[in-house]
């Protein structure tokens, strides 16, 4: 494959961060591929990263070589969007969004296929998969009935099984979930973190591997079909960040960003008519001492270090999606027609 090479290198003023940490001034976006695509979930396993798409598709590049192998999914005729992705030491695990739903699981060499669920219903959408370990796992989708739509698995993914509305907090009318980057379940060991948009944005929390469930309000613009939190990340069990806003109002930078100290419990906006509006994937920088954060979105690459306080842009982009890191410095992005590498300088 052709390597196609595209260096942007942008600078910003200094940034005002009392951090220790080295503060990134500018990014060098290479790009990976480009193609007539849409990529919302990625993976990143040692030097491969794995991503899902529309069109049925599924596939990873080698980052060693920049070599690209891509899977076309054949089901029924089925038009499918896979924008779920999830894995474990050995094997990767894709869902679409829609009706029918599939979770494939796959060989890490990509030669080994097999439908783990299936499950038809016009309502069903799954949004979101994540996996504890290398034999519990999660996914959630949208409500049926009065709760998230959750498939649990509790043996290396063979078997899925749909937990009860009974075990589940209540979700209120027009409350559901966006599948804008599979950062809508965070996982730090045994806790995880789902958050929810539309007519209410809210954080629902488990200490057990999603054995029980509490819910906590967060003052994310709230209201609308298209509003609320679309993504989320954790440094650690206790400090985390939640973004999104007005996906139909993009440069609406209020009420799209805030911070918790003490494990989702409580939520403080912070950056208010600063900074980004619409955003679908944040990400915490590694080693950052939770101080440094990425975001990708409608306004394009966006840089703090300072908990999200203050926000400087590194790049006008706003064609990605999703975003993973390599290491401190280095990161993956994609999004709409690629998939880039992002080194922060």
């Amino acid at each position: 494959m052709k390597k196609i090479i595209l260096l942007l290198i942008v600078s910003i003023g200094l940034i005002s961060c009392k951090s220790k940490q080295i503060i990134y001034t500018s990014v060098k976006i290479d790009t990976l591929f480009t193609d007539k695509i849409s990529i919302r979930p990625i993976t990143i396993s040692e030097d491969k990263v794995f991503y899902t798409a529309d069109k049925n598709r599924v596939g990873v590049i080698d980052l060693n070589n920049n070599s690209r192998n891509e899977y076309t999914i054949e089901k029924d005729n089925l038009k499918l969007e896979f924008r779920s992705i999830a894995q474990t030491s050995s094997s990767i695990f894709i869902a679409n969004v829609g009706n029918p739903a599939f979770i494939y699981k796959f060989s890490k060499d990509m030669q080994q296929k097999e439908l783990v669920y299936e499950e038809h219903n016009e309502k069903v959408f799954y949004d979101s998969m994540q996996f504890w370990n290398d034999q519990e796992g999660i996914a959630i989708g949208d409500p049926i009935e009065n709760c998230f739509c959750m498939l649990i698995t509790r043996n290396g993914g063979a078997t899925w099984t749909k937990v009860s509305c009974s075990n589940l907090p209540e979700v209120n009318e027009g409350e559901a979930a966006f599948a804008a980057s599979n950062t809508n379940i965070v996982i730090k060991g045994d806790k995880t973190w789902i958050v929810s948009g539309g007519k209410k944005a809210r954080v629902f929390f488990s200490s057990d591997k999603g054995k029980t469930w509490s819910v906590n309000n967060s003052p994310i613009i709230q209201g609308e079909t298209m509003t609320g939190i679309f993504t989320a990340d954790f440094y650690n069990e206790k400090i985390g960040f939640i973004a999104g806003g007005n996906y139909e109002k993009p440069n609406q930078n209020f009420g799209n960003k805030a911070l918790t100290i003490n494990g989702g419990k409580t939520w403080d906006l912070v950056s208010e008519n600063q900074g980004f509006g619409y955003a679908s994937c944040v990400q915490f920088v590694p080693d950052s001492n939770g101080e440094q954060l990425v975001s990708v979105g409608a306004n394009g690459i966006y840089y703090s270090c300072d908990k999200g306080n203050s926000w400087k842009q590194l790049s006008g982009d706003s064609s990605l999606f999703t975003i993973r890191f390599i290491n401190k410095s280095s990161a993956i992005a994609a999004g709409k027609d690629k998939m880039v590498r992002l080194d922060f300088k």
